[in-house]
């Protein structure tokens, strides 16, 4: 089992002949994802060559919209590699088209594209999931990729994975390798996001093959304040967590546009403590809390 993917879903990349999307394509495929085709209005009618998993060369089309994508493809999921200033339009398309999982990996989309985007969303159902802006995507091992995560790092195992750093969820699936996950998910460290922890954490508690929950986050803001509220009124498996940014300084943005200390709110030791006083075990860093994760797996004598 897995959460918002797995090998069924039919994937189209909306910039496929960029050069990130002419890249993370050919590693989408290695990584077995079935990718069906692509969008770029100025190239549609064309296609792109790449090989798939088993070494065959695939020829993969490349359609006007992401509408005609889904008419002729039968696609359920996309993955946007576009630039920031035309980040919003193809979100909106995306949502137009009622795609049901959209990944938006690009960084440094204006915050109010993403919040008008993701009002327009809501305007229109709610029929899409997107995870991101500014995040690696989602991996199901063994199954599916549509992201930039290294399919390689790990396998299939019993631990669900949610974190706010791309960074830090490919060092957590690297300690935590010989366990393997059922699903591990990016979702951004921008001020608004489409997918957030809560929505994972519900998605992962629900999910039978997933035993334990993995949570980064980071300073800034306060979902991990409000992953930490969900958790002690609604999840029943152990959840483990880690909160980059215990020694930034207050006013400093850092990396991730979220992540701000302002007036002492968002900050790490007051995000632990919340995550603490809900039940979940936080490591100070990433390694002790993959050590925390482990053990309740091993104590539990839960194995891949």
């Amino acid at each position: 089992m897995s959460i918002f993917l797995n090998k069924d879903n039919k994937v189209i990349v909306q910039g496929i002949t960029g050069g990130e999307g002419t890249k993370h394509t050919a590693l989408m495929l290695k990584a077995g994802t079935n990718v069906v085709g692509g969008v770029n209005a100025r190239k549609a009618g064309t296609t792109v060559s790449h090989v798939d998993k088993d070494g065959n060369t695939v020829e993969l089309p490349v359609f006007a919209s992401v509408a005609e994508a889904i008419e002729k493809t039968g696609a359920d999921t996309s993955i946007a590699f576009v630039p920031p200033a035309f980040s919003k339009d193809a979100i909106i398309e995306a949502i137009d088209a009622e795609i049901p999982l959209l990944v938006v990996i690009t960084e440094g989309i204006p915050v109010q594209d993403s919040a008008y985007a993701w009002a327009y969303n809501v305007e229109k159902g709610n029929k899409t999931r997107i995870i991101g802006p500014n995040c690696p995507g989602i991996i199901t091992p063994g199954e599916s990729l549509v992201g930039i995560t290294p399919a390689t790092i790990a396998g299939k195992g019993p631990i669900g994975l949610v974190s706010k750093s791309g960074t830090l969820t490919y060092q957590m699936m690297f300690e935590l390798r010989d366990f393997g996950f059922s699903t591990a998910i990016g979702i951004g460290g921008d001020p608004i996001i489409g997918t957030t922890h809560i929505d994972a954490i519900e998605a992962f508690e629900k999910d039978p093959e997933t035993k334990l929950i993995v949570m980064i986050g980071e300073i800034g803001g306060d979902a991990e304040e409000r992953a930490a509220a969900y958790i002690q009124a609604n999840v029943t498996k152990p959840v483990v967590g880690y909160v980059a940014g215990f020694t930034a300084p207050e006013g400093k943005t850092m990396g991730h546009a979220g992540a701000i200390v302002s007036d002492g709110a968002g900050t790490a030791q007051g995000k632990k403590e919340a995550l603490e006083a809900a039940g979940v075990k936080v490591g100070k860093t990433p390694s002790e809390t993959a050590a925390l994760a482990r053990e309740i797996l091993e104590k539990a004598s839960i194995t891949a």
